[in-house]
Formats: C-alpha cells, structure tokens, sequence
C-alpha cells in the first residue's frame, strides 16, 4: 500500500514547477492533495485530474491578508480533515536600497506577506488542528538564501525564509510534545521558470559557478524529500532544515 494512503495534505503554491512535482509525487504515494492556486484555475484543475486521489483545487490569494485564514477554512470544509500543511507558495521581489522608501517598502510587505505571514497563518490554523485531531506534519519551504546572506537585490526573500526556517524549528519544539512536527527544506537553485529566467538575464555560469555538482536541482528531487518527510514512520526529523543545494553551501 502506497505510504500515503489515507493523508489528505494542503499545499500552497501548487501549479509553480516545485508545487506541481510534489502533488503528483504525494499523489503517486497516496495522498489527497489540496491544490492551493492564486490565478491559472486551468492549471490547477489540469492537474487535480491529472493527479486523481480526490485532488481539488481551492483558489486563495495569500497576499491578501484575509488570504490564508479562507484558504484553510475552505479546504477543512471540503476535505473535512488535514492531515499535513506544505508551505511552498513563495515570491522574490527585486529591490535595490537605491529605490524610493516607498517601493522598498511595498517589497518588503510584499515578501513578508506571502512568504512568512501567509505560512505563519497557515501554520497557526494547521496547530490548532492538529492539536485537536491527534497531529500532524508541517513542512515549510525555505531556501538557502535563508542561510549566510543573500544577493543584495533580494535581501527581503532572504529575510523572510530565515525567518520561515526559525518559525518551523519554534513549531517543532513548541507542538512536538502534542503530535505537531515540522521540518524545513532549503533548496538552492532548482530549475524552475524563476532559475530559467535568471539564467537568461546572466547566463548559465552565474547561476552554476558555485554548485559543485554542476547542476540545478529537478523539482522532482525537492518532491520526493517532501513525500519522505511526511512519511508517518519519520516524526524524529521533527526540527530538522534539509539542505538540497549540490554541495554549494554547507554547515
């Protein structure tokens, strides 16, 4: 029987490259998956029927702060019971400290909003749920960036998935004693239509240089550790941050 079978999981960010390759991997292991999604509905209905297992797609804006509160309302009405919470949906927002106080501050809200406060929320619905329920598992999508600084034009993104990976680790020694466990998964390049589109703007070697594999990571890689990680047999992982970065930044 697939490891999954019998989890119904909520991920955010479902029709990027990553969100897609771990629905149908979870999928493939059994679980139900609840398709979060912000604009291509065709795309996210696409993929519910690809991936079958009793898949919907919900409709939410996470930048809206109202956003993720009705995206977890809306799923436990329709599937009645969650049983994990992936937090993937993210966003990089270009700045520069040259820009006016009042761009630069919409980037920062920007980031904040959907990359910490919308999982923050999420994961404050996902506890009390959970707590209720018997337990549950959280993984939260970070990056390296969110390790040793980031690029001067994305400090805000770096920010905010530092902050991701300390909310998860104060998750997992807040809530573990009551079943909640949460582990955060920090992927470097991966190639994606974000990595694609860096590439084009600066070349391959730009992105590549420091990797020492040579190589971006598949989204099929960050997929399959997402399915090991909600395993019901992995509850010791509890706490962990997973580094998928070839080798170009270690600790």
């Amino acid at each position: 029987m697939p490891r999954l079978t019998g989890t119904t999981v909520l991920l955010t960010g479902a029709t990027g490259s990553i969100g897609a390759a771990i629905a149908r991997e979870l999928a493939c292991d059994g679980a139900r998956v609840l398709l979060h999604y912000r604009t291509d509905e065709d795309k996210a209905q696409a993929l519910a029927h690809e991936i079958g297992q009793g898949a919907i797609a919900i409709r939410a804006d996470l930048a809206d702060p109202a956003g993720p509160t009705a995206l977890w309302d809306t799923a436990l009405a329709q599937a009645g019971r969650i049983d994990a919470l992936i937090n993937n949906a993210g966003i990089l927002t270009p700045s520069s400290i040259d820009d006016p106080l009042e761009q630069w501050h919409r980037v920062w809200r920007g980031d904040l909003q959907v990359n910490l406060i919308a999982a923050a929320d999420l994961c404050r619905a996902a506890i009390r749920h959970f707590c209720a329920t018997g337990g549950g598992k959280i993984v939260n999508m970070a990056s390296r960036a969110a390790q040793g600084g980031y690029r001067a034009e994305a400090m805000s993104y770096g920010a905010t998935k530092a902050a991701l990976v300390n909310m998860t680790q104060s998750i997992a020694r807040g809530f573990g004693a009551r079943g909640v466990t949460a582990v955060a998964i920090a992927p470097g390049w991966v190639k994606t239509a974000m990595s694609d589109a860096y590439v084009r703007d600066h070349g391959a070697a730009a992105a590549l240089s420091g990797i020492p594999i040579g190589r971006m990571a598949d989204p099929a890689e960050i997929a399959e550790l997402v399915a090991f990680v909600l395993r019901p047999g992995q509850v010791s992982l509890s706490g962990a941050v997973l580094d998928v970065n070839g080798a170009s930044q270690m600790r």
